[in-house]
């Protein structure tokens, strides 16, 4: 089963473009190559499913370095996990990530190479972010899609009374933004202070790190519904300046106010849209099934 991923969010539309343009272009001919130069998807005149299992050397950044070393990641399908090991040769695992909680999305520019995989997941009540990537195109591809074949199935298991339909874009999801915005702390007094931001429609959750290539969120507001009180309001509350930029936003949620400002009028407008748009979601069933019961840790 091949799965096409949707255009890597971007901040910038020039580069939104080039980035789809490119990953658009890599899928395609590695899709025609398996189909038609390696047969992947054809025995005896008739279809055949892809294995489920996975095994392979990708290159993964450091969690406390920005050194990319050679890893062996191993996905067992069935028991839905992804284990990855620090030498070949190793016998217990580094890492065990279950299908459950595991997401993977194409972050070319933020990694700096043309295959590089963000692969997250939770891990101690936070987001733990993997980030590698292979030489070959065509490898990073198969990684991609096995993953999400792997999650399909989780997903049909664990809500068999959902349709295939209403799972899929459930599978894997991209960030509806991404960029540097300034905060300042629950006291409205504290310095601001830049952080990235990345905005995952999906888990409604704005999270923030200090670098875009942190291995941890360092905080996460949770985005609920306008029914609930979350709103998203331009401008910054009277008598609270920031510190380099000046166009500012302010998200409101129950517990208290969160306060940001942004390098660019343009930015801030995206910022609002892409907010209001998370607001404007119905909370979707399968949402609340598997989501509901996260949506009151990590905020600070």
């Amino acid at each position: 089963m091949m799965f096409l991923p949707s255009a890597v969010g971007r901040d910038s539309s020039r580069h939104k473009a080039d980035q789809s343009s490119s990953l658009l272009r890599v899928l395609k001919e590695q899709w025609i190559r398996a189909k038609y130069e390696r047969q992947e998807f054809m025995a005896n005149g008739k279809p055949i499913s892809m294995p489920g299992n996975r095994e392979g050397i990708l290159w993964k950044r450091g969690r406390d370095n920005a050194q990319f070393l050679r890893r062996r990641f191993v996905l067992l399908a069935r028991e839905g996990l992804l284990k990855y090991y620090t030498k070949e040769e190793s016998k217990g695992p580094k890492a065990v990530i279950s299908i459950k909680d595991l997401n993977a999305t194409f972050q070319t520019e933020k990694i700096g190479h043309p295959h590089g995989l963000q692969i997250t997941y939770r891990k101690e009540g936070h987001i733990r972010n993997l980030f590698v990537y292979h030489e070959r195109g065509k490898e990073i591809v198969d990684w991609f899609n096995a993953l999400r074949a792997a999650r399909l199935q989780y997903l049909k298991v664990a809500f068999p009374e959902l349709p295939e339909a209403e799972l899929v874009p459930f599978i894997t999801r991209n960030y509806l933004k991404q960029g540097f915005m300034e905060k300042t702390g629950p006291k409205q007094r504290e310095p601001f202070k830049k952080r990235w931001f990345a905005l995952d429609p999906q888990e409604r959750r704005l999270l923030y790190y200090k670098n875009p290539l942190d291995a941890f969120e360092q905080g996460q507001v949770f985005l609920g519904s306008r029914e609930q009180g979350y709103e998203v309001c331009e401008d910054l509350p009277k008598g609270v300046r920031g510190n380099r930029w000046k166009a500012g936003l302010t998200v409101v949620t129950p517990e208290r106010r969160f306060i940001f400002t942004c390098p660019s009028e343009k930015e801030q407008r995206e910022w609002l849209e892409s907010l209001r748009d998370v607001l404007s979601r119905p909370l979707s069933p399968l949402y609340l099934l598997t989501a509901s019961a996260e949506s009151g840790y990590g905020s600070r």
